[in-house]
């Protein structure tokens, strides 16, 4: 709706009479329209302070009612322009940012894989964070600049301002995991090395806190707003008293200086990171040059990027000819500096992504690594697992040869336990023999058992090797046979491991 100034009034068009008017070859009553406080502007926009409609081109009201109500009228919010530079652009952008999002979950799904087991010091979350970020800065880009092509801008600049924000917080958490990352490297070898409650850890802990701190108070100063006032840009001075105050206000000032506090955060993690995981340098000058040496090539392209971002979010603060919430804004400083830098962050992460391996891959070929040097130095060498074969220290088998194999030693199927049962009592009979061959030598004479050396029955049963003894097998109670078959199970033990001892006593009779 216009502001009310003089020197936006103008006069009725001339009628037929006194009181007549016409607006794009229609009349109109013009008592009606005074009589319910209708006022036309220099804009050719008919207003009473509730309704606004327009009167030019084709768009005029063909009809009044007594009630002050139009017939086939266009309101002063419709979309009537055809979409122009800004739309068009930000369609393309829209586009990317779609695109981004397809190669962000790929990357999502290869970097949080998990292939070594979670521990409470490293959790799998920690390092899909910036993955998350990554998939809400598109979702918030693409909304927003959909949107902006029919949608009043109010919806395009709230959806900007939750991109920029999320991401501040995907560059934290890419600094944030490669420290955690380090750490992760360089206690693998020795859990113990590094503490959890020394000053290094209790720094680790309480730096996200305070980031993210600031990052929520950026959003609670710009977000949570009368966001009604940016709307009203329909002439000069309607933009300059309300649109512009409105969006040049003390808040979103404030909100640019919580988001440089998150950057600065964002570059002492990384100070941090590498004056504890790093090999340290002596003296300032080569301080300075370790730490972008060994700061890796992503970080190099992603911290400038995220200081654009907080530098255009305060040069819109300031200047409102260059905002993004301004309707006819400078378009080339509206998308180079508020949304090239966030999508080059994305494909920063993006591309890097796809070079770096899973990190538990990449820790199991570090322990492997770590093996073969330690075998070195122990002078073990491992052969090959074709070492074997050739040398004939293994038969060679198929897989069917195995399976038979395991098959005759276990017994298979369902008489499992009847095969126990044959084998129970086939080394009771080979018992009986060897204590026949026994009394057989004492009656030849033999020395006693504490002269003769002792030495195992060759039996069969006592030649037996399996890989894997078979399940305990209990048989079923069925009277004096259970404890028959008991007894002769003991002097089937007694007999392997003392086969010259006198012969027991005959068991009771069944």
């Amino acid at each position: 709706m216009p502001v009310i100034d003089v020197r936006d009034i103008m006069s009725w068009p001339a009628g037929d009479n006194a009181t007549d008017t016409v607006f794009g070859n229609v009349h109109f009553n013009l008592t009606l329209l005074e009589h319910w406080n209708y006022t036309l502007y220099s804009n050719n926009t008919l207003s009473n302070g509730t309704k606004c409609i327009l009167t030019f081109g084709p768009y005029p009201p063909t009809l009044l009612f007594p009630n002050g109500t139009f017939i086939n009228s266009t309101s002063c919010y419709s979309a009537i322009d055809p979409v122009g530079i800004r739309g068009g652009v930000g369609i393309a952008f829209a586009v990317l940012y779609a695109i981004s999002l397809v190669f962000i979950c790929i990357n999502l799904t290869k970097h949080g894989k998990r292939y070594l087991p979670a521990t409470k010091r490293f959790y799998p979350l920690g390092r899909r964070w910036q993955w998350y970020w990554g998939l809400f800065v598109c979702g918030a880009a693409v909304i927003g600049l959909f949107t902006g092509v029919d949608i009043p801008i109010v919806l395009n600049n709230f959806f900007w301002y939750l991109m920029q924000l999320g991401s501040m917080a995907l560059v934290w958490e890419a600094v944030r995991h490669w420290g955690s990352w380090m750490e992760r490297q360089f206690i693998d070898p020795n859990p113990f090395v590094l503490q959890q409650s020394d000053k290094r850890g209790m720094f680790e802990f309480w730096l996200p806190l305070f980031f993210y701190f600031w990052l929520w108070i950026n959003f609670f100063l710009v977000i949570p707003r009368n966001w009604g006032n940016i709307e009203k840009q329909r002439d000069f001075d309607q933009t300059r008293l309300i649109a512009e105050p409105s969006a040049t206000d003390i808040r979103f000032k404030i909100a640019t200086f919580c988001l440089l506090i998150c950057w600065l955060t964002i570059m002492t993690s990384m100070w941090h990171s590498i004056r504890h995981y790093e090999p340290r340098n002596r003296g300032l000058f080569n301080r300075a040059i370790g730490f972008l040496g060994y700061m890796p090539f992503r970080f190099v392209l992603l911290l400038p990027l995220a200081l654009a971002v907080v530098a255009y979010q305060g040069l819109c603060a300031w200047e409102f000819w260059l905002s993004p919430q301004k309707v006819d804004t400078n378009v080339i400083a509206m998308y180079v500096g508020g949304y090239l830098p966030t999508f080059l962050i994305l494909w920063v992460q993006i591309i890097s992504g796809f070079m770096r391996p899973n990190e538990d891959k990449n820790l199991i070929q570090q322990r492997r690594q770590r093996g073969d040097a330690i075998d070195r130095d122990l002078g073990i060498v491992k052969k090959p697992a074709w070492w074997r074969r050739v040398n004939g220290d293994m038969p060679v088998e198929g897989m069917r040869d195995r399976l038979m194999r395991n098959v005759r030693e276990v017994g298979g199927g369902a008489a499992t336990a009847r095969n126990v049962e044959l084998a129970a009592e086939t080394r009771a009979r080979e018992s009986d023999q060897a204590q026949a061959a026994a009394e057989r030598e004492r009656a030849a004479g033999a020395a006693p058992i504490e002269m003769n050396e002792i030495r195992r029955a060759n039996s069969i049963a006592s030649s037996m090797r399996t890989s894997t003894a078979p399940p305990p097998y209990e048989p079923p109670y069925s009277g004096k046979s259970a404890n028959r078959r008991s007894e002769r199970a003991m002097q089937a033990a007694a007999g392997l491991l003392f086969p010259n001892a006198a012969p027991p006593p005959p068991p009771f009779p069944a």
